[in-house]
């Protein structure tokens, strides 16, 4: 259990935008005010990101978006057993708790945040075999290589696709680096998955990915993802995929 010792305010709002919901929290007596995706400074304080997005948002897109992953698995050969995941925008490690929890063989945690794998080390110590923080668009060949090694079978992004958190580059990146026939689990704001947003790069990137080949999608869900500060509800997809092939440069550039 993590030690709250903070007093956080909501205010109420008419209206309210993903992202910018504005909260005010109290901490080792100093008061601050922030915007819900400041991730570096909400991390800093040990239990503030669950209390706020889990709490008091409603969240449960770990839970929903692993448990899809785990039902489709149940009608395969593919055991959980034998997943080394890659967790992509991982952060303090609420995903990859579960996928600790649900037995993966291995959890990969990538976050592009310092102050992520600080809290994942402070708050979940021994969910992540390893966590590197870095740039997916700028990727050091010998982080590559070394992520690679581990031959990762699953990729986890849960709650960080679609809002300039990771960019299409990124995620091609990261979908690049897990083995054909390896398995996807993320979730998605529904209008970067509808076929009405497809002005936006993922939405085009996923379409063309399903189009040519990279990946088929075999399970997918609509679901609330979490409540908005005003409390309109959030609806996103869960997504289970297996990748067939590694995204090419070309399909990439056409996505941005």
């Amino acid at each position: 259990m993590i030690d709250q010792k903070f007093q956080i305010t909501i205010p109420e709002v008419e209206s309210a935008n993903q992202g910018q919901e504005t909260i005010t929290v109290t901490y080792n007596g100093k008061t601050k005010k922030f915007l819900t995706h400041d991730y570096d400074e909400i991390y800093k304080v040990p239990g503030l990101y669950e209390h706020l997005f889990y709490e008091s948002f409603k969240c449960n897109s770990p839970e929903v978006v692993c448990s899809l992953l785990d039902e489709h698995l149940d009608k395969t050969s593919d055991k959980v057993e034998d997943l080394v995941v890659l967790d992509v925008g991982a952060g303090n490690g609420m995903v990859g708790e579960v996928f600790h929890n649900m037995g993966a063989q291995a959890v990969i945690g990538i976050d592009i945040i310092e102050e992520a794998a600080q809290a994942a080390n402070r708050d979940r110590p021994g969910i992540y075999d390893n966590y590197y923080v870095e740039d997916l668009t700028d990727l050091p060949d010998n982080v590559e290589d070394e992520i690679l090694k581990q031959n990762p079978n699953c990729l986890s992004i849960v709650a960080a696709l679609g809002f300039d958190d990771i960019p299409p580059e990124a995620f091609a990146k990261s979908f690049n680096l897990i083995s054909d026939q390896g398995w996807l689990a993320f979730n998605i704001k529904d209008e970067f998955f509808d076929d009405k947003a497809s002005s936006s790069g993922f939405s085009r990137l996923l379409n063309k990915m399903t189009d040519q080949g990279n990946m088929e999608i075999v399970s997918q869900e609509k679901y609330r993802h979490r409540i908005c500060q005003d409390g309109t509800p959030l609806d996103y997809y869960a997504v289970v995929a297996k990748k067939t092939d590694d995204i090419k440069q070309d399909l990439i550039e056409m996505a941005n």
